[in-house]
């Protein structure tokens, strides 16, 4: 359990890094909190789906994952999904690319910290 909350208070560490010191990060942050607002909530009105229905949906598709326990039924429903598929998996893809750099890019900068003093401290 105390593994649990190290690694999610490493997650929002480098969630929080990412967006004070990385505008492109800032941009697909925004951007998928913008899809999945807006695909909820269209979801939520067009097929009648539970607005936790209609995020769970949301975020299997953006994932890729797609369960398939839930399906657009209605043409415009279809229409949107595949619109917003293209557009989602792209930013999900980019978006966890930022992340992954940005955990390692400061795993790389602690064990470069770490050797730094340590050369240091032996001279």
């Amino acid at each position: 359990m105390v593994s649990f909350f190290i690694t999610l208070f490493r997650f929002a560490k480098v969630i929080y890094q990412g967006i004070r010191d990385d505008s492109e990060f800032r941009f697909l942050l925004i951007f998928i909190i913008l899809l999945l607002t807006s695909s909820t909530l269209f979801y939520s009105n067009i097929e009648n789906w539970a607005p936790i229905d209609s995020l769970y949906f949301s975020v299997m598709t953006m994932s890729t994952v797609g369960y398939g326990d839930f399906v657009p039924s209605t043409l415009i429903s279809k229409i949107f999904t595949i619109i917003f598929t293209f557009l989602s998996i792209g930013a999900f893809v980019s978006f966890t690319a930022k992340m992954i750099g940005l955990t390692l890019g400061n795993r790389s900068s602690r064990i470069w910290k770490k050797e730094r003093k340590a050369k240091k401290q032996s001279l």
